[in-house]
């Protein structure tokens, strides 16, 4: 039984790492969100918009227009999906995923999460201006869900927590999968063959030993110049990568050491999260989240609708996607939930999955060239979340007064 418990304990050590980091970097997501926007209607928002269109580094014809922001939103991005990506192929090989019946859970959860605010978001932003949002409240933002939800304490099962996670990860894959299928320019063909090319010697590569790390390197830098150039979003990068880097355990590490053994995997992912929890995500913030609300035109017709539409698609349609696919699922017996989780703690989940930010402001920066547009999708985007994560601590506090049930699915 002891050696049970510190093998299990062993396999949620990375998970908990990653939550806590997830958690206090929501706090300070929060802050340069705030300061974001205080900034941009301050009086020294020219000063702002000035700022984030500085070109550090001119690059020329490899690399046009390479402001401060585009290196915040698809240089500095890149190394967050490939937090992404670990953390995706660690839960795969051996967490939440690793097993098909508990991982269907959170993959039907997430479908239906996906699809709902999407057809929801349509049915009310039917102008054809605005029917490249479609896909902005179809994210999850990890870090303010999973923060939220450690707000709660013990009041919220301890099965919610992974199944939050692994909703959001999935979602993160889903927002992936939209971007590079619907947000991409038109295609170079040429340029895609480079990047293909780089990824399989990036595969060839992944098993090398330490001393070839700046040729793997290179190669990434080959791959996300490829993706840029053959109009893929080139952030996808940190994805592929992160697929690709191995998650076994390397030969010669002991078990029982003083020091637990960890696979490459784990150990970038342990390098990489604290400088994206507390430095990429938010700078993301501060760059993108600084909407001048005294230039926004509530009185356009076209900005109330896309500001409802995102509104009532992420707190609505996010939260009955997500918890009418899960029962649907236990019903139809293709997943369970987990452990001393009642059917009524799940529409929490619902209703912090509603918590877009990060992910719902970066596809708006690809779905909306202009600016008014943007302006106020960013503004849905964050009255949306705000409710979402209020209605949540809500629920959450309301039923942790309660005796807990136990799912019988």
């Amino acid at each position: 039984m002891k050696t049970t418990r510190l093998k299990l304990r062993e396999l949620l050590a990375p998970l908990e790492r990653f939550v806590r980091i997830e958690a206090a970097g929501g706090i300070l997501l929060a802050a340069a969100t705030v300061l974001a926007l205080q900034w941009a209607n301050s009086p020294w928002s020219p000063l702002y918009q000035r700022l984030w269109e500085l070109t550090p580094v001119a690059l020329g014809t490899l690399i046009p227009e390479a402001t401060l922001r585009f290196w915040v939103n698809d240089g500095l991005m890149t190394i967050f999906f490939l937090v992404v990506g670990l953390e995706i192929r660690r839960e795969l090989h051996a967490g939440a995923l690793a097993d098909r019946r508990t991982a269907a859970l959170p993959l039907i959860a997430a479908i239906g999460g996906m699809c709902a605010p999407a057809l929801l978001y349509l049915m009310l932003a039917h102008d054809a201006t605005l029917l490249r949002g479609w896909a902005i409240p179809t994210a999850t933002d990890i870090a303010f869900a999973v923060g939220a939800l450690m707000l709660l304490g013990r009041r919220a099962a301890p099965g919610l927590r992974a199944l939050l996670l692994g909703l959001a990860i999935i979602d993160d894959i889903g927002a992936v999968l939209l971007i590079a299928c619907f947000y991409a320019q038109p295609i170079l063909w040429a340029s895609l063959g480079v990047a293909a090319a780089a990824a399989a010697v990036l595969w060839v590569l992944r098993a090398a030993p330490a001393s070839l790390a700046p040729l793997r390197l290179i190669t990434g830098a080959v791959l996300w110049i490829a993706l840029l150039r053959a109009g893929v979003h080139p952030s996808i990068t940190g994805v592929i990568v992160g697929l690709i880097v191995p998650v076994h355990v390397p030969h010669g590490r002991m078990a029982g050491a003083a020091t637990p053994a960890r696979s490459p995997a784990q150990a970038l992912q342990d390098r990489l999260h604290p400088w994206v929890a507390f430095g990429v995500m938010p700078l993301f913030a501060l760059a993108n989240a600084g909407i001048d609300l005294r230039g926004l035109d509530l009185h356009a017709g076209a900005t109330r609708v896309l500001i409802g539409a995102i509104v009532v698609a992420l707190t609505l349609g996010k939260p009955l996607g997500i918890v009418l696919a899960m029962l649907a699922g236990v019903r139809l017996k293709l997943c369970r939930l987990p452990p001393a989780t009642t059917p009524a703690a799940v529409i929490v989940v619902g209703l912090l999955g509603g918590i877009g930010f990060t992910m719902s402001i970066f596809i708006a920066t690809l779905a909306f060239p202009d600016a008014a547009l943007l302006a106020a999708a960013k503004l849905g985007v964050l009255l949306a979340s705000i409710l979402a994560a209020l209605g949540g601590l809500a629920l959450g506090a309301l039923l942790g007064r309660r005796p807990s049930g136990h799912s019988t699915a």
